[in-house]
């Protein structure tokens, strides 16, 4: 299924942080700081937060060096650097909690690493994909791929580097290396281009304040 329109896009995606100044450290640290906001909130949450941003990335070597960068700067490693059918990646939990997969579709390096991002996206862990993906598009956004009860991904627009997609939960934790079970905050904002609301899974979504981007130094106290 695919469309060509939208008037819903994701405009932005916050992560909420107990200490907004030392999850900017290590988001810098990371090579990511420029696509994601950061608000400092104790809203509670225990184990899997039902989402992960994921990397994709040219080669072997520079999926390496962003998940170097991350543990030099305090990361966990959920699952190490390794090849798979599909290509090559690892994952892990920043310090904040937040999940990040780095991977790339590549087996063998053809060059050396660099710290450039291929593209980006939000993966929403959630329990039914067609009626999530239902969901969604009733609220204005297109879908630019899916298959079937398993995964869909939605078409990138506005200002937000981040693209879309869902994902069964439970097969979501699985490949992150991480246990289904989790409860509380998701701990992150979307930013709509339409307005706000809540998706069946619990995602809260914001009025976006305007298109423009915002490096997370933005949203950290000074």
């Amino acid at each position: 299924m695919a469309t060509t329109a939208s008037t819903t896009t994701l405009a932005s995606v916050t992560i909420e942080v107990p200490i907004p100044e030392a999850a900017h450290r290590f988001y810098t640290a990371f090579g990511v700081d420029t696509h994601v906001r950061l608000r400092a909130s104790e809203a509670h949450s225990t184990g899997f937060r039902s989402f992960t941003l994921a990397l994709t990335v040219s080669r072997p070597a520079t999926v390496d060096g962003f998940l170097g960068a991350a543990v030099d700067a305090g990361a966990t490693v959920l699952k190490p650097a390794a090849k798979s059918l599909w290509g090559y990646g690892g994952v892990v939990a920043a310090p904040d909690g937040t999940i990040w997969k780095v991977a790339t579709s590549a087996k063998k390096d053809t060059g050396p690493a660099t710290r450039e991002i291929d593209e980006i996206v939000l993966l929403l862990g959630v329990e039914d994909v067609k009626a999530s993906k239902q969901f969604y598009v009733g609220r204005g956004l297109a879908v630019a791929r899916s298959f079937g009860g398993k995964y869909a991904e939605f078409v990138s627009g506005g200002a937000s580097p981040v693209k879309l997609a869902l994902y069964k939960r439970r097969g979501l934790a699985r490949d992150l290396g991480v246990a289904a079970d989790g409860t509380g905050s998701h701990r992150i904002g979307l930013g709509s281009t339409a307005g706000s609301f809540t998706d069946p899974d619990g995602f809260a979504w914001e009025a976006a304040p305007s298109l423009t981007p915002a490096p997370s130094t933005a949203s950290a106290p000074s």
